[in-house]
């Protein structure tokens, strides 16, 4: 596994349920909390390692043992507006202001295939909103607004260009 970014393809390929809840799974959990602290982020969607799952890891904090994992996540509720900036690891160097919902209910699994439902705030529900916008093909250019577009037009030309 490594980190693809734009205009890479799995990042717009459908993705797929997880159904079985393995050593295989559990090792390419693993591999993506490598990726994601590594690239010092604090989340990553399976997408984003070309592995077409709905499948997302976050660590909002410093603390490698506070990793959270969601398999097959769901917003099943959003409250609040906000506005904030955003980067991704798909995007390195991009930051846009992108609103989302101050609050939100969430239904996922956990690796071992325990189904939970929580309500998660202010930046933890940032970042499960941004990585559940790639499990559904949702990037952050999608979310620019038009001035934004403008503003990293340099930058997006230069992720698209092609390197060699």
């Amino acid at each position: 596994m490594e980190l693809v970014t734009y205009p890479h393809r799995a990042l717009l390929e459908k993705t797929r349920p997880i159904e079985t809840f393995d050593d295989e799974l559990r090792s390419r959990i693993d591999e993506m909390r490598r990726i994601m602290h590594e690239s010092e982020g604090v989340g990553l969607a399976a997408p984003q390692v070309a592995w077409s799952a709905k499948l997302l890891i976050l660590n909002p904090g410093d603390d490698p043992e506070a990793d959270e994992v969601l398999i097959n996540p769901t917003i099943l509720k959003r409250r609040g507006r906000v506005m904030g900036d955003e980067g991704c690891l798909s995007f390195p160097g991009i930051y846009v202001a992108v609103e989302r919902a101050k609050e939100i209910d969430v239904r996922y699994r956990t690796p071992t295939g325990e189904e939970k439902v929580e309500t998660r705030a202010d930046f933890v529900a940032r970042i499960i909103q941004h990585e559940i916008d790639h499990l559904e093909n949702i990037l952050l250019v999608h979310r620019m607004s038009p001035a934004d577009r403008v503003r990293v037009k340099r930058d997006l030309e230069a992720l698209t260009r092609p390197t060699g």
